[in-house]
């Protein structure tokens, strides 16, 4: 017997199990379904609790999502094939595989450890692997951006996802708390576990495996052919190559593969000690060890002509970290780990921007990679080779260079003039959003507060346009469009639901032809 419980309030110097033996002193069991930080009150932080309270004996029971599975043999030549290992292709191959259909998982970059070691290379000497970084290889981009959850999406299979990772060895709170996050730590020993599950459920993967051409007949999805000469045969795959895969959107734009230009965000990272933010956020409390490193969600609305800038991937207690995928071009991302001890606090700042252009579906594409050649240049200049670019803040404000303070950066920093960077329109709605962010967050224009250059993979200037019900692309029968690299997603979370969502669709084409095949 059970009863749920809303808005339950703890405060800091409050136990909750203490707190439920007074609403029932003979509860025997509870399970949060819900959990959030509210320190808007100056003199009163407190969490909030929904949960559920058991009674007589009675457990929380566990979570387990039963799905059915086909019953008929899938073929070789059937088999889905699935381009990426970020979440959208892990999630489509798990789904796949326990619906009972088999899978290939092909992925450029290299299973997790042999990742790491090239990643590192590239923050200590400089060294890029174009096919195995920041951006490429088991798990993709979110291995190293903090493992957060957060999703603005409504979806069904969110607690899959949360549920999922959980069985993976994903800490259990993500499954209630209202910001969850992995940590970039944890998320690396979780990948793999996943991978060994997938590989011994019925999901072949290839490592180092870089797709070259995706073939059709008459517009029909027929296969893939990789760098190696490898040929994969199927009439169906999932293109989830993430938003960093320019080689392959260029080889769409010669199969006349259908795909429109579409909103993006570009601007700066900005750091502060992590002790400020906690000032700002939690005041007296800056220091209490049940709060943690305070985070912050922030947005500016330009009324005069709309353009919205928004903070995106906060990392409390984080890094800056490069990120590049090109040898000529400087991207800074940020990351913390699952303790999110670091002494800084970092977030995206960034400015939307629509480049659609009927004739150039690759105008934003292009402008991303003139403005990544750009800060490379300011580093060079500044006598760097693998640095990230930085300035302070106040003297980002001021138009000028100057010192900068040492930084969270694995790779080092180096002062430079962001400022010209972007045009003098981007500029001003930077300058306007830190001048609005310093009201709501007094302090936020801090004196050791710095921005690093640039911020330019926040999602994907373009979309590979797909049927809103059958997921298919619009040109190419059997291709179908999956994650932030086909511009349906947003961040982890929404990603792995769209390769669920995708994976559904063709578990349901499966048991139509095995229905067929018996009448």
């Amino acid at each position: 017997m059970s009863k749920k419980i809303e808005n339950l309030k703890v405060y800091l110097d409050e136990d909750l199990e203490e707190k439920l033996r007074l609403i029932d002193p003979l509860y025997s069991d509870f399970k949060v379904l819900k959990k959030s930080l509210d320190a808007r009150q100056r003199h009163s932080p407190h969490f909030n609790y929904t949960l559920d309270l058991y009674t007589k004996g009675a457990k929380a029971p566990k979570i387990e999502f039963q799905l059915e599975k086909i019953s008929r043999k899938v073929s070789n030549d059937e088999r889905p094939i699935i381009i990426g290992s970020g979440p959208a292709g892990l999630f489509a191959a798990l789904r796949l595989v326990e619906r009972g259909i088999p899978c290939i998982l092909l992925e450029q970059g290299s299973p997790t450890k042999e990742r790491l070691k090239d990643i590192a290379q590239y923050w200590r000497k400089g060294k890029l692997n174009p096919d195995n970084n920041v951006c490429h290889g088991e798990g993709g981009a979110g291995l190293f951006s903090d493992g957060k959850l957060i999703t603005r999406i409504k979806s069904p299979h969110i607690k899959y996802v949360m549920n999922q990772l959980v069985k993976f060895g994903a800490p259990e709170e993500i499954e209630y708390l209202s910001n969850p996050h992995v940590g970039s730590d944890k998320i690396r020993r979780v990948i793999p576990v996943m991978r060994e599950y997938l590989e011994s459920h019925g999901c072949t993967i290839y490592f180092n495996t870089k797709v070259k051409e995706i073939t059709f007949t008459n517009k029909v999805t027929s296969g893939v052919k990789c760098t190696k000469g490898q040929v994969f045969k199927s009439p169906h795959v999932i293109l989830a190559c993430g938003h960093s895969a320019t080689d392959v959107f260029e080889m769409l734009r010669k199969k006349e593969v259908y795909m429109e230009a579409k909103p993006f965000a570009i601007g700066l990272r900005v750091e502060h000690p992590q002790e400020a933010v906690n000032k700002i956020q939690y005041r007296d409390y800056y220091d209490h060890p049940k709060l943690g490193s305070a985070n912050y969600k922030l947005t500016y609305n330009n009324k005069s002509n709309g353009v919205g800038v928004y903070s995106f991937c906060m990392c409390p207690g984080g890094y800056v970290l490069s990120s590049s995928t090109e040898v000529d071009g400087v991207v800074c991302n940020g990351m913390s780990n699952y303790r999110r001890n670091s002494p800084f606090a970092n977030s995206a700042i960034v400015v939307t921007l629509d480049m659609k252009d009927p004739k150039n579906v690759f105008a934003g594409l292009n402008y991303r990679r003139k403005l990544e050649k750009q800060t490379m240049d300011l580093v060079k200049q500044a006598g760097g080779y693998k640095e990230l670019p930085v300035q302070t803040l106040e003297n980002f404000m001021k138009n000028k260079k100057g010192d900068i303070h040492k930084s969270s950066s694995l790779s080092g920093e180096v002062s430079a003039r962001l400022n010209t960077l972007f045009t003098p329109e981007v500029n001003n709605e930077l300058k306007n959003a830190f001048e609005k962010f310093n009201t709501s967050m007094k302090g936020f224009i801090h004196p050791k507060a710095q921005v690093f250059g640039v911020e330019s993979r926040t999602s994907c200037p373009l979309r590979v346009t797909r049927d809103p019900e059958t997921f298919e692309s619009l040109s190419h029968k059997g291709l179908f469009p999956c994650g932030e690299g086909a511009g349906y997603a947003g961040g982890i979370t929404s990603a792995a639901c769209d390769g669920i969502r995708i994976a559904e669709v063709l578990y349901h084409q499966f048991k139509d032809r095995q229905q067929n095949h018996y009448q």
